[in-house]
């Protein structure tokens, strides 16, 4: 036999000794790993044991709470009212109109006409109504004395009632020379200036009445029944203030496109800084429901890859229970995921649940959860 042969036969005998000969370092991994350490259940704030064969989860008696459903509602701000003033009477601008971003009161003048001929007409048309009635009222003398006839007295007082309209154009047209706010608010828009020709119809400025804002947006079908008027909403808008208000208008007819139905939201009178068009994500209060308020660390899956929690169950049992998240609590006092899918008070597993599986029996003492 070569040297090289006899030299690979003696390196194939002593890597089969080393692997299949036993040795100390595995015998006592054997003796540690049949070892099973005891698993206990404490309250939180309770401290673990310093003995290292004890492994030790935390748990938590919740109990279920009602809890208000909220509806996700993507939307924007807008004005309860934005509308464009128009010239009832053509004529040229003869005051300075109002400026854009001034506010106006109702009956304030935004633009005036010059009267032109408007009061001459006024005078034209009152000095006529002055003759129809004095001849009106000298007919009916004629009348009682037997000297009139009916047909003269009809014609008469149709001419007096002929000169009093007369008289209430003009004085409308006199009025229309002054463009009033139709309510209080903001001017936004002004189309004129000084020596302008107006035509009837023609605008004069836009006014937008911000008080009270509103929140709009397009709540899905499948929640808008949950939905009521008067229903509290807390919104959050894009540079990240927090508003609230009460829904004040739901849309009986779905938007043709989106299959959704409008929703407007009142905000409250003691946010009266906003502006229109800034997109916020509201919060609508919907139905109420009994839920379960849990810390997020107690979610854990199974092994289909539900969520779900685990609990302490009867005779120290521990038991997977399915879950369906269906809010949260920012509150920096007791945060937390509210939950459905629990039944009644409940020992949950809040920390340490990756170490237990369900079917297996720890210790615990349920003095704690009582």
């Amino acid at each position: 036999m070569k040297k090289q042969q006899i030299v690979a036969l003696v390196i194939i005998v002593v890597v089969a000794l080393w692997m299949f000969v036993p040795r100390d370092a595995d015998t006592r991994g054997d003796q540690t790993a049949g070892t099973v350490a005891v698993i206990v259940a404490v309250p939180e704030g309770q401290s673990n044991s310093e003995n290292p064969e004890i492994l030790t989860v935390r748990a938590a008696k919740i109990g279920p709470q009602i809890y208000t459903k909220q509806v996700r509602v993507r939307g924007r701000t807008q004005a309860s009212r934005h509308v464009q003033v128009r010239a009832e009477e053509a004529g040229r601008i003869v005051g300075d109109p109002v400026k854009r971003g001034a506010r106006v009161q109702q009956g304030d003048v935004l633009c005036e006409i010059a009267v032109d001929n408007r009061q001459v007409n006024l005078q034209e048309a009152t000095a006529r109504r002055e003759q129809a009635q004095f001849e009106y009222n000298a007919s009916l003398d004629l009348q009682q004395r037997g000297l009139q006839s009916d047909v003269a007295v009809a014609q008469l007082k149709a001419a007096l009632e002929s000169s009093k309209a007369a008289v209430s154009r003009a004085e409308l047209s006199l009025s229309k020379t002054k463009i009033l706010a139709p309510f209080a608010g903001q001017v936004e828009t002004r189309t004129v200036e000084i020596g302008d020709l107006l035509n009837a119809g023609t605008v004069c400025a836009s006014v937008l009445d911000d008080s009270p804002m509103l929140l709009v947006g397009l709540v899905p079908e499948q929640d808008i029944a949950s939905i009521s008027v008067g229903a509290r909403v807390t919104a959050k808008l894009l540079n990240d203030e927090v508003i609230t208000g009460a829904v004040s208008y739901l849309s009986r007819a779905a938007d043709a496109a989106s299959r959704s139905y409008r929703i407007e939201v009142e905000v409250d009178v003691r946010f009266d800084d906003l502006r229109e068009g800034i997109t916020a994500e509201l919060m609508v209060d919907a139905s109420e429901i009994l839920a379960h308020l849990i810390p997020s660390s107690a979610i854990t899956l199974d092994d289909n890859g539900a969520i779900g929690v685990k609990l302490i169950g009867p005779d120290n049992i521990i038991q997977f229970s399915n879950i369906e998240i269906v809010g949260d609590n920012t509150s920096q006092l007791n945060p937390g995921i509210w939950v459905t899918g629990l039944n009644g008070n409940v020992n949950l597993v809040t920390l340490g649940q990756e170490i237990v599986f369900p079917g297996q029996r720890i210790e615990s003492n349920y003095d704690w959860s009582e």
